[in-house]
């Protein structure tokens, strides 16, 4: 007749070690984990001063990679990520500090730093915009495996540029984490940037 109360006992003793073993299990693991994408930055801000990854020590990166001319898609998907960022900066300021957000032009030759430096004020105030040499530009966008490609008339002023539609959010040793949803909403923007940064 005790036997029924040593069962209740002993699942009451083990209880709290089954949630300890639950509560640490491994997180996931995220899914651009060992993708061969990124390479060090060496380009220029929106203020004419280098930026290299020592510049970056210590911070995520949110990138994304487009140009300031682009009619639509660019300014879309940048609004939509920042404001995710923001989301995230009101809800997790703590987490949101620790992320840089960054975009990328694929269009050296308009994008210049005052260029980037209008265009990127109208996004966020911590977003930094980073333009270079086509060869510079060529080697981060195969770093990135980021396609891009101008359109249009050879030497023509007006002409748009076909490129890939992507962001991603790396890691502080500059490794892959997962690509930014920059056509989700606000909110689970904030989430999948918040899964990540630990």
């Amino acid at each position: 007749m005790t036997f029924p109360l040593f069962r209740r006992a002993a699942c009451a003793a083990f209880a709290p070690l089954l949630m300890i073993a639950a509560c640490s299990a491994p997180a996931p693991a995220p899914p651009l984990a060992d993708a061969r994408i990124g390479g060090p930055l060496m380009l220029t801000t929106q203020d004419g001063q280098r930026l290299t990854d020592a510049d970056l020590a210590g911070k995520y990166r949110l990138i994304y990679f487009g140009y300031s001319y682009c009619p639509d898609v660019c300014p879309v998907d940048l609004q939509n990520l920042m404001a995710g960022f923001a989301a995230l900066e009101k809800s997790d300021p703590a987490v949101a500090a620790r992320i840089q957000p960054i975009f990328v032009s694929i269009d050296p030759a308009r994008d210049t730093p005052a260029q980037l430096k209008t265009y990127v004020r109208a996004f966020h105030p911590r977003l930094i915009g980073l333009t270079g040499t086509d060869a510079e530009i060529a080697r981060v966008a195969k770093d990135y495996a980021v396609f891009y490609q101008r359109e249009g008339k050879p030497g023509a002023a007006d002409y748009l540029m076909n490129h890939s539609r992507i962001a991603y959010l790396m890691g502080p040793d500059g490794k892959p984490i997962a690509l930014a949803p920059h056509d989700a909403k606000p909110e689970a923007i904030a989430a999948e940037l918040k899964q990540w940064v630990r």
